[in-house]
C-alpha cells in the first residue's frame, strides 16, 4: 500500500503528490487509479498530471460508497489504532496511523483479504 501523511488538507496538489509517487515505484506499469467523485479529483491540474504521467483515472458512479475499497480501509484503521486510544501529540497520532498501515501486509493482510473484496450485498432494483 502507497501512502502519504499529510499534516494539513488533501487537495489536487497531493493527488499530483501521489501520483509521481506511484509512478517512481512503477515506472514502467500501466496504473489506473479508481477515484469518487471529490471536486479536486476531477480538476484540470489532476487531469493534467495523470495524463502527463500515464495513469487512467476511474471514477467511481456518484453516491456508491459500497463501491469505495478505501472507505473499508479507512473504517478498518480507526478500529485497529484510533478508537479509544489517546495520543498525546499529533505526531504521535501520524505515527500510529503510520504504523498500522505498516503492518497491514503482515499482521492484518488475512483480515484485510476477507475485507477488501467485491463480494457484497446489492439490493434488487424496484420497478
Amino acid at each position: 500500500m502507497v501512502h502519504l501523511a499529510n499534516t494539513t488538507t488533501i487537495n489536487a496538489w497531493s493527488l499530483v503528490e501521489l501520483f509521481r509517487k506511484l509512478r517512481e515505484l512503477h515506472p514502467e506499469e500501466p496504473i489506473t487509479l479508481v477515484l469518487d467523485n471529490a471536486k479536486y479529483q476531477r480538476c484540470y491540474i489532476v487531469q493534467t498530471a495523470a495524463k502527463m504521467l500515464n495513469i487512467e483515472l476511474l471514477f467511481l458512479p456518484p453516491y456508491s460508497p459500497n463501491l469505495n475499497l478505501i472507505e473499508r480501509v479507512w473504517k478498518f484503521l480507526r478500529s485497529k489504532c484510533l478508537n479509544s486510544k489517546y495520543y498525546p501529540t499529533f505526531a504521535e497520532f501520524m505515527k500510529g496511523i503510520e504504523n498500522c498501515i505498516e503492518r497491514f501486509q503482515d499482521d492484518f493482510a488475512k483480515e484485510l483479504d476477507t475485507l477488501l473484496t467485491w463480494n457484497f450485498q446489492t439490493l434488487p432494483k424496484v420497478l
